[in-house]
């Protein structure tokens, strides 16, 4: 069976084997994966993943912009009777209130401090029993303040670097995912293809035993051969036809399944396209491990678990810490009974406050949480290095493999075409009464299987190459890097 020939059968539709009322759309590997990329719900759950970080990204940056605040109690009256223990008396009071305070706050990313602008304005009208008397005021308290952390670690830089490390994470694990479903339905378009050609040399198997059959009904009726050669070549053909439609039900199996992994409707009707063509490929094992430890995004990942143990082992020195505040503000409060007279006479208000934690003795808590970081960093480390480790090897393996088939597809081409020859030999030696139909079958069931080993060569070598292209992300057939495809983005 020649190359020719060999893509025209991969591209019979699979199912003209049985009769169907719906359309066929004809699906090329490229299609497939296209289609179970969209429809994937690995790749969705990713999405959706790759989201969320993002989102979270974006509240975290706002979070850093000024943020404007009205706060409004338009009416509060309380009453109350309080005893007085200088006077001793009883006193009641009525107050009636209205106020709003309007702030702006203002984050500083490179200090962790805040910077406040307030203006807190208020109404008071106010009555009590004591003295009979009864007043109404306005008052406006317009200050700025600043308050700084000292001595610790700057928590507002400390979540946003962990934020986009989480959607730098995200982007990648969306990348893996795709590579891992172009893989998965890389492998189960081939076993489609692969089940296909089985069905096909069933089906050449199952004709060339009718033709047998025949020949030997004739032979029989010519009394040229004796009935239970007859009885033979009708078992062969039966086992023949039973076989094949063996391979037609698993067929249709198969094809389910493959469209339920890519996300296809059940009772749609399709075939395949495949292209199994050998190249021989050189490969330069050298430049694939180079490739694959510069570019194999689960080392990025890795890394980034090593910078979040980092950001761990900082918090947790924050544990039972020394730790301080400095804050301060000035500004302006007026009072008056006319709220266009409130700042006639001005009172200067200033605050200043200096303020420390001082842990006294934690019987050890804080030393044993810092190691237990310190080997989670460690740990992190020795993934990161296993990982390449893991590449290397497996890139090894990949390339021993792709030498293994090339040998494999050389000695299964010579194989089909013997197991043909012979065939064809012992054809003509059984046409001619030299060979029993049961020997005749037994060189039919050889050129099968030279035929499936063959194909199955072929499939194997194309997956492997994939598996090297995803292995080093790297085109040995193009000469090109492979481009991940990382939606990531820091807003």
């Amino acid at each position: 069976m020649n190359y020719k020939r060999l893509l025209i059968i991969a591209a019979v539709s699979v199912l003209l084997l049985s009769t169907s009322i719906y359309s066929q759309d004809a699906l090329t590997i490229d299609q497939s994966i296209e289609i179970a990329l969209e429809n994937s719900p690995q790749i969705r759950r990713s999405i959706l993943n790759l989201e969320r970080s993002k989102e979270s990204l974006n509240a975290q940056n706002a979070s850093l912009l000024s943020q404007f605040n009205l706060s409004v109690t338009p009416f509060e009256y309380t009453k109350d009777r309080q005893f007085n223990d200088f006077f001793s008396t009883w006193n009641t009071s009525e107050t009636k209130r209205s106020y709003g305070t309007f702030s702006i706050n203002q984050p500083i990313i490179w200090t962790d401090g805040v910077v406040s602008f307030i203006n807190r304005f208020s109404w008071q009208d106010s009555y009590s029993e004591f003295q009979n008397e009864q007043s109404s005021t306005f008052s406006n308290n317009l200050y700025l303040s600043y308050s700084q952390p000292l001595f610790t670690y700057n928590r507002t830089r400390l979540q946003l670097d962990e934020l986009e490390l989480d959607l730098e994470n995200a982007a990648l694990g969306y990348a893996i995912q795709k590579l891992a479903i172009t893989r998965n339905v890389s492998e189960a378009f081939y076993n489609v293809y692969q089940q296909t050609m089985r069905v096909q040399i069933a089906n050449d198997e199952y004709e060339s035993q009718k033709q047998n059959y025949d020949l030997t009904q004739k032979k029989v009726d010519a009394d040229i051969l004796s009935k239970d050669e007859l009885y033979q070549a009708e078992l062969n053909m039966l086992n023949s036809q039973m076989s094949y439609q063996n391979e037609k039900v698993t067929l249709q199996n198969q094809l389910d399944n493959f469209k339920q992994l890519i996300g296809m409707p059940i009772e749609n009707e399709i075939s395949i396209i495949a292209d199994v063509s050998y190249n021989p490929l050189q490969v330069d094992l050298e430049k694939a491990i180079t490739s694959g430890i510069n570019s194999r995004m689960e080392l990025r990942q890795r890394e980034i678990d090593i910078e979040n143990s980092q950001f761990d082992l900082i918090k947790t020195s924050a544990t039972n810490e020394f730790y301080g505040n400095i804050s301060l503000s000035a500004g302006l409060i007026g009072t008056d009974e006319a709220v266009g007279n409130i700042y006639d006479k001005p009172t200067n208000n200033q605050q200043f406050t200096l303020s420390f934690d001082i842990p006294i003795f934690d019987w050890g808590e804080r030393e044993s949480r810092i190691k237990a970081s310190e080997k989670n960093i460690d740990v992190a480390n020795l993934s990161l290095e296993d990982e390449k480790i893991g590449i290397i090897v497996s890139l090894r393996s990949v390339y021993r493999n792709l030498e293994n088939l090339e040998t494999q597809i050389e000695i299964s081409q010579i194989s089909e075409r013997n197991a043909q020859l012979s065939y064809e030999i012992n054809l003509e030696r059984y046409s001619n009464g030299d060979l029993t139909s049961y020997d005749l079958q037994q060189f039919q069931s050889q050129l099968s299987e030279a035929k499936l080993n063959r194909i199955n060569a072929l499939i194997n070598y194309r997956l492997e190459l994939l598996n090297l292209k995803i292995q080093s992300l790297y085109d040995f057939e193009k000469d090109q890097p492979v481009m991940p495809d990382i939606k990531y983005e820091k807003n």
